[in-house]
């Protein structure tokens, strides 16, 4: 079949990896895809969100299956738009309808979804510009540290763990006064704090049943140590020693299955990956978030392990054969390490030179792109995360120090990226 992914980041470049190995697949069109992606399939400069364009490709190139990577298009509705259109209903379209997709959008919505189907999760309260009064005494009656997050998508952003009265308060009034976030941060949700491990597992479902695909541990501080600004994710290992058969039966019991039960009593139209961000706190999970899309740098992992063929998967998410699906791993470790611009989280250069890579001898070690672009016979860098090195290995510290040797024959101006990803697991 000839399928189309959405998406330019780490993430598209190890599913249109895994995609390309499926026989299922005969070609592969990635928009607006990386200098990575390339390799595997056509790259075709269509914007993520522009649905008539995407319609356009779809009916000229034949495409048979639809495989949406990031949020934002699932938020605005690309899997109702495929539906409602007569000319792509025959597409399968790997995505949540975009009701469904509010468990990501509002983190309102899935607060309330997760009461509603008794999900453990942190309590909370949610609060707007008429409420802001009420919300600051809240904040101030609040045990510390708290956690404030806007309510809409804040590309990775909108979540502020404050330690002080004082900071919290700021960021409360930044978010819904100043609209520091548009209108993202038009309601915003305080809730508590939950000490623990943050982990990550993923799901393919067709909105009746699922199949869990893997599980992942990733590092989103910049600084060594967990120090530092938050980011899009450092770094990521699987599988997380932790999450042994008793962990993930509690995930599946508690979590997953009152989850899937949820969409189908409320008729939401889901098929596609959900994402569980977990806390494990003292062998207990609760979940921090749901994302209605694989994560990045967790399908670095989560891909490279997965032994089933992801795209016969999809067929069965589609026909619905999924209960029978036989889900299979390699045994072996990954650890997946990100090189990043010097300024990254912050301010950065773009279209600096990246040397190294036509270089490199691999043998356990995948290179993913991420902010990467093809300028002539160059490659360049195009964003904040370049790019990750994923490496197999008998354990999480080989699989480290695999990735890191692979950077260490990779530059460009300003590369940093973090030497100590999984340095629990040593």
């Amino acid at each position: 079949m000839n399928i189309l992914l959405l998406g330019s980041g780490g993430r598209e470049h190890a599913l249109a990896w895994k995609m390309s190995k499926s026989h299922h697949c005969d070609n592969l069109f990635i928009a607006p895809g990386n200098a990575g992606t390339s390799q595997f399939g056509k790259n075709i400069e269509i914007s993520v969100t522009d649905f008539e364009g995407i319609k356009e490709l779809c009916l000229a190139e034949k495409i048979n299956m639809l495989v949406v990577g990031p949020e934002e298009p699932l938020v605005k509705g690309i899997y109702d738009f495929f539906q409602k259109d007569a000319a792509l209903q025959h597409i399968i379209v790997v995505a949540p309808s975009a009701e469904a997709a509010q468990l990501e959008g509002s983190k309102a919505f899935s607060k309330k979804f997760m009461q509603r189907h008794h999900i453990p999760t942190a309590g909370y309260a949610e609060f707007t510009h008429d409420t802001f009064e009420e919300g600051k005494k809240y904040i101030s009656q609040h045990s510390l540290p708290v956690v404030l997050k806007a309510d809409g998508l804040a590309a990775g952003k909108g979540v502020v763990i404050a330690v002080s009265y004082e900071e919290a308060l700021n960021v409360f009034e930044e978010m819904i006064i100043n609209k520091q976030f548009g209108e993202a941060s038009s309601k915003v949700v305080i809730e508590e704090f939950l000490q623990g491990i943050e982990v990550s597992v993923f799901v393919l479902t067709d909105g009746e049943v699922y199949q869990i695909i893997g599980h992942a541990k990733d590092y989103k501080r910049i600084g060594e140590g967990d120090t530092g600004l938050n980011t899009g994710g450092m770094g990521c290992v699987s599988p997380v020693p932790f999450m042994d058969e008793t962990f993930m039966q509690k995930v599946e019991e508690k979590i997953i299955k009152p989850t899937v039960n949820g969409l189908s009593k409320e008729n939401l139209n889901y098929h596609g990956f959900i994402f569980f961000g977990l806390m494990n706190t003292n062998g207990e999970p609760y979940v921090i978030e749901y994302n209605c899309r694989m994560g990045d740098p967790e399908t670095e992992v989560v891909m490279p392990l997965l032994q089933t063929d992801i795209v016969g998967l999809f067929a069965a998410m589609d026909n619905g054969t999924l209960v029978d699906a036989n889900i299979e791993f390699y045994p072996q470790s990954c650890a997946t390490v990100m090189a990043v611009s010097g300024g990254y989280p912050g301010e950065y250069k773009k279209h600096l030179r990246i040397s190294g890579l036509a270089d490199l001898q691999l043998e356990d070690s995948i290179v993913f792109h991420a902010g990467t672009k093809q300028i002539n016979d160059e490659v360049v860098t195009n964003g904040g995360r370049v790019l990750t090195v994923t490496s197999y290995g008998n354990n999480i510290t080989e699989a480290v120090i695999k990735s890191k040797k692979v950077l260490e024959q990779i530059s460009f101006e300003g590369m940093n990226y973090r030497k100590d990803i999984g340095y629990e697991f040593v």
